[in-house]
């Protein structure tokens, strides 16, 4: 097996004249929470939707679980789970019927549905809620219901879009916690963020501008390269420090 669940090398994404990926490389361990980090407009979801396969890179090579990403997009829908940063379920109907729904469209044997559905509300804490509309959970709720849903086809890998924006603090930690314990599970967590303190808890990061790579490498590593004589700084003033510098 491919020891990196994802490879990219000079990847490249247009929309007309503008430049929105800029032949960026970087490569994501199997078992690894690697964050993708960059402010608004970044090409943070661009490269994201690139490696989904949900659209077709302009140039550049990459892989993702051993599929390239210009060639084999359909098999690589079926070995990942996608979280995007708008919420994407269904509102009208209930927690368990989105979750039936999502259970035909990953084609996981009927025979499974029952055990998958059970364990799904379990785990993401919704089986007391599981008759109420979807519309009427909290965001928090909500986001947790969509993350089960990109699980019930048990992916080897996770990506995540932006996945606790607008959620408050506590639910922020309880999501994280979880996240843990799936690349404990041996499943590796691609995740976009503009949350500092969220990026600590990656294993590695690349932080994006303006459709480049402005750095790469653990929270640690970053804040020693950019801020050298600064032993107090933290990830929120690296990231600072690289936006600057990449301003005319």
């Amino acid at each position: 097996m491919d020891p990196e669940a994802v490879s990219v090398i000079d990847l490249e994404k247009r929309f007309g004249r503008f430049v929105a990926v800029d032949r960026i490389s970087f490569s994501v361990g199997r078992g690894e929470i690697f964050g993708f980090l960059g402010p608004n407009g970044a090409g943070k979801s661009t490269t994201i939707r690139m490696l989904c396969g949900i659209i077709t890179p302009s140039a550049g090579t990459g892989h993702v679980n051993g599929y390239d990403i210009f060639s084999e997009a359909e098999k690589i829908k079926h070995t990942i789970g996608y979280m995007s940063q708008k919420f994407s379920l269904y509102p009208d109907m209930t927690p368990f019927e989105n979750i039936r729904f999502y259970l035909g469209i990953y084609d996981v044997p009927s025979h499974l549905w029952q055990e998958r559905a059970e364990k799904i509300l379990k785990i993401t804490r919704l089986t007391n809620v599981r008759e109420r509309l979807t519309r009427d959970l909290p965001p928090g709720w909500r986001q947790r219901l969509a993350l089960g849903c990109a699980l019930l086809h048990r992916p080897k890998i996770l990506f995540l879009d932006e996945p606790t924006s607008g959620v408050d603090p506590i639910t922020r930690r309880h999501f994280w916690d979880f996240i843990k314990q799936l690349t404990i599970e041996g499943v590796t967590v691609f995740v976009t963020t503009h949350y500092m303190d969220e990026a600590q808890h990656c294993n590695r990061v690349v932080i994006i501008n303006e459709g480049k790579i402005a750095a790469t490498g653990s929270p640690d590593e970053i804040i020693r390269n950019v801020l050298p004589n600064r032993p107090q700084a933290d990830l929120n003033d690296a990231f600072i420090t690289l936006m600057a510098r990449r301003k005319p």
